[in-house]
């Protein structure tokens, strides 16, 4: 195994504390929501940073396999994450709702992309067997 990157990022003071990473491109204060109990304030909070991470994350993994495909996928794909903050008697969990836009693209091949890229893509196999993730393909 082959280490090709590595960042390094700090939580103080949990859900209402404060997150950072080693060369300070991410400084930001975190709120908890008021659905969980916290204040809602201005800050950002854990599920919305997996969030934002994972739909880039699977996006890239949609984008690397396009073009080993040959695929001309436009540059306005998207995707969007859903991660909800789940309870139920055995404690807290979360789940993910992936909504993936590939413009131009059939529903074959765009399944096919969508159920490959989770293959391959290190969030998916991060949250592998640990938490239900649903794969949506959005059309046009």
């Amino acid at each position: 195994m082959k280490t090709l990157y590595e960042a390094t990022s700090t939580a103080v003071g949990g859900r209402g504390g404060h997150v950072s990473t080693e060369d300070g491109k991410i400084d930001s204060k975190l709120s908890v929501p008021k659905s969980m109990g916290g204040d809602g304030g201005e800050g950002i909070n854990p599920e919305q940073l997996f969030g934002c991470a994972y739909a880039a994350c699977f996006g890239g993994a949609i984008k690397l396999l396009a073009g080993k495909k040959r695929l001309n996928i436009s540059d306005d794909f998207s995707v969007e994450a859903t991660i909800g903050f789940c309870e139920d008697e055995d404690g807290a969990f979360l789940e993910v709702t992936l909504d993936c836009y590939i413009p131009g693209v059939d529903m074959k091949t765009g399944e096919d992309l969508i159920n490959m890229a989770h293959e391959i893509c290190p969030f998916s196999k991060a949250t592998q067997d640990n938490i239900t993730v649903t794969l949506n393909l959005l059309l046009d």
